[in-house]
């Protein structure tokens, strides 16, 4: 197998404010954009095509990655005029492949972070003669997810809908979002119009007496489409929990991108990043959290779990638990942010507006 398709046309809705100025998969993750981690597994698997099916904002990933050869791979845009789905979005540019009509192809998701060995897939797909493979996750609350059983043989036997009730959960295998094609299947997706594989075209090549085979597999698996998981993602890669070789630095408590300045008694723990040009102040905590391109936090300040866009300030003494602040917000000294609140693009905060007290 030499060619994939990676999906990377979604909005990232979830991850505002970050996907405001930037397509969710070229939010950075442990320093990179995230779809550089999927682009060097991808490689180091054995793919050298790569088609992206691009959407929103679709402009900004063929000048960051060119042609693809900084990778090793040969990259191919295509861009979806209206959204299509995730099968449509597969069809549209099934014309790129280079694959025959029995060949593998294999498409992956753009907001997962997996340590899915790629090629065990691939050799399960042509051992097992599958029609489609899919990964397999498990999942200790598959409630939020469709549930995908199997037979003894790894066969799927069906494509459930998310649990309602402890009854209706008859396992806790999930589909986590990375499948392999026999090409011949792709074709026959219809064209012009929204397509889902999870709801139509799986279920729909079950009905039919096709062959889907799954492959569990739960080293790692994490779905990247909250700000909260986006973090931990990005801390998981720092500290070698997740597996990439496109981590640009040794695997540790921290990572600190050249031009990054961070002060001598600064403290930063639990795979934080701190980006390019990003400063960190003196005696500031920075826990778990990422720090985008010359984002600043000041003097005394305390950062958990947090993400700082691009160009934002945080001001001295101030404390971030769980809070995303989007590209140029500046949030000034003595406020408390925390439980998941956002700091809109830009956004000032001024001086001790927004505090907790010790009893809430």
């Amino acid at each position: 197998m030499t060619e994939a398709i990676l999906l990377v046309g979604g909005k990232g809705t979830r991850l505002r404010p970050l996907t405001v100025n930037t397509p969710k998969p070229m939010v950075p993750a442990a320093g990179v954009p995230f779809l550089t981690h999927q682009l060097a597994r991808a490689r180091a698997a054995g793919v050298e095509h790569v088609v992206l099916a691009t959407s929103y904002l679709a402009e900004v990933f063929e000048p960051h990655f060119g042609d693809g050869s900084s990778l090793g791979l040969s990259l191919e845009y295509v861009t979806e005029e209206e959204p299509l789905g995730t099968g449509g979005a597969i069809r549209n540019v099934a014309s790129r492949l280079h694959s025959g009509p029995e060949d593998a192809v294999l498409v992956f998701n753009g907001d997962i972070l997996t340590g899915l060995d790629i090629r065990a897939l691939v050799a399960t797909h042509e051992t097992s003669g599958a029609d489609v493979s899919l990964h397999l996750t498990r999942v200790e609350d598959p409630r939020a997810f469709g549930l995908v059983p199997t037979d003894p043989t790894g066969r799927v036997t069906a494509f459930l809908e998310k649990p309602q009730t402890p009854e209706e959960i008859v396992t806790d295998q999930i589909n986590a979002g990375a499948y392999v094609f026999r090409r011949s299947v792709i074709d026959t997706i219809p064209t012009g119009r929204p397509v889902s594989v999870e709801r139509e075209t799986f279920p729909e090549l079950l009905a039919t007496g096709a062959h889907l085979q799954g492959l569990v597999d739960s080293t790692y698996w994490l779905d990247l489409g909250t700000p909260q998981a986006f973090v931990r993602g990005s801390a998981d890669l720092v500290l070698g929990r997740a597996p990439s070789p496109a981590v640009p630095g040794r695997c540790g408590d921290r990572l600190v991108l050249p031009t990054a300045r961070v002060a001598p008694d600064a403290k930063l723990t639990g795979g934080t990043v701190v980006g390019a040009g990003a400063v960190v102040g003196e005696g500031a905590r920075v826990t778990g959290s990422t720090l985008h391109e010359g984002a600043v936090v000041e003097a005394g300040a305390v950062v958990t779990d947090s993400l700082i866009g691009a160009g934002a300030r945080i001001g001295a003494r101030t404390v971030l638990t769980g809070a995303v602040i989007g590209d140029g917000a500046h949030v000034g000294p003595d406020n408390e942010l925390r439980d998941g609140i956002r700091v809109w693009c830009d956004t000032t905060v001024p001086q001790g507006a927004i505090r907790f007290s010790s009893d809430q």
